[in-house]
This record gives structure tokens, sequence and C-alpha cells, in this order.
């Protein structure tokens, strides 16, 4: 029986994908012959050494971000908020609950009123064993469970009503919304769900740009913070961005 919190392994096939191919490259740079004649064209094995080691260092790296740096980035983005207890966050892409957990339990912490909501559709292409089921039972085992709720909606297609959250996270969601035009939408929906004064803080590896470009035409002030190079991988950019009042 599961006794302690599984926040799962983020895009497992990206990882796989790495090592696979970096041990491949190093098993034939090692025993392959020195020499390889494919028609004309004459390689030399031992370049593969290069290769092998670049793609085995970027599934270490991915492998350090899903058992530490993710928890490390999680704090790095709550602590950009002033926690109050009375807020109500919402979580877009809350997966198996790493950010909501870690906003309920600010929440806990300040003895509030507040209540903490994620929304996802629980791709397991994205997370390896990916359910609203391993996320309620990861909330049961933080103590928080009482005070969050799960939503399975799209980002573009939520179901709250206007100006009912303080406050709204997001790691690594939005850009797994492959048109532009829907993502516009859930960017569109984050900013209609949020209170006049409140803020999304949204982390991504690519697209913040985007992000940004939209909620600051959007009336937003908006500001762009990068997350460690060495605990995040890829490396990933946090957008800070405050509604007007």
């Amino acid at each position: 029986m599961q006794t302690k919190p599984d926040y799962g392994v983020d895009a497992p096939g990206v990882m796989l994908t790495f090592f696979l191919l970096g041990f491949a490259c190093l098993l034939l740079a090692a025993f392959a012959p020195h020499t390889i004649h494919l028609g004309s064209v004459k390689i030399e094995t031992r370049t593969f050494f290069w290769p092998a080691g670049f793609l085995i260092g970027e599934g270490l790296l991915f492998l350090l971000y899903v058992k530490f740096g993710k928890f490390r980035h999680r704090d790095f983005m709550l602590g950009m908020h002033e926690w109050q207890g009375d807020e109500r966050v919402l979580d877009v892409g809350c997966g198996r609950g790493l950010l909501l957990a870690g906003a309920a339990k600010k929440i806990a912490e300040h003895r509030g009123t507040g209540h903490a909501t994620g929304i996802d559709i629980w791709s397991n292409t994205d997370m390896a064993a990916n359910s609203a089921a391993a996320t309620e039972r990861n909330l049961e085992l933080e103590g928080i469970s009482q005070i969050c709720t799960l939503v399975s909606e799209p980002a573009q297609e939520m179901p709250f009503e206007s100006e009912s959250f303080h406050l709204v996270v997001s790691n690594l969601c939005l850009h797994n919304i492959y048109d532009r035009p829907t993502r516009r939408q859930a960017i569109e929906q984050i900013s209609r769900v949020l209170k006049p004064g409140g803020m999304a803080i949204l982390s991504d590896y690519k697209l913040t740009g985007e992000y940004a470009e939209q909620l600051t035409r959007m009336g937003f002030a908006v500001e762009k913070r990068r997350g460690s190079f060495i605990t995040t991988f890829p490396p990933l950019t946090v957008v800070l961005a405050r509604k007007p009042q």
C-alpha cells in the first residue's frame, strides 16, 4: 500500500529516449570496429563517445529534476506569492498534484480559509501513471484533501465563474496545447477566472514569451524569472503576471 506521496515521472518517454540513444551510442563507440564504411562514407565510431556522453548526461539531468528539482522549483514558484491563508488557488494542469498540494499546504500553514483547485485531463503521455485517482491519493497522504478539489476539464474550457481565484499556478502544462489559438483560449481563461489584482505564475520550458506577450496585451503587469539551470530540466522560465485592479 502506498504510504508516501508519489508525484510521478514527467515526460517518461523523453527521459527513456535520452538513455536508450545514449547507451546505444556508448555501445557503438566501445565495441564496434573503429571504422565503419557505408558506401563512400567512412565513420569513425570512437566519435560516438561524444553524443553518448551528451545524451546520458541529459537523461541524468532529467532524472535529477524528477527526483529533486521539481520540488525545489515548486517552492521557487510558490515563494513568489505572499501567502495569507485565505487564497483561492487554481493549478492548471495539476497532474499528480505537486503544485496543488504545495499551495494547499501553504494555506494550511496559515490556518486559513482558502481552497486549492486542480484542473487537468490527466494525460499519461506527459506524466507516467497520471490519473485523478493518483492525485487524490497524494492529497490524502499529504493531509490536505479536505481543502482541495479536482476538476477534469481542459484548460481552454474552464467551468469556473469569472474572478473566482486569487492565484493561478501552472507548470509544464500550456505547451502541451499544440495549436496557438487554443493556447490563447487557455490564457484568456486564466485571465477570466483571476480576481482583479490576482496573480498568475506560469512556468514552462518554451513559449513563455508568447504567454507574457498575450498577458501584457491584456493589461497584466508581467515579469519573467529563470529557474535553476542545474535542477530544472529543461531549464524553466516563470512568467509572473498580476491582473490589473
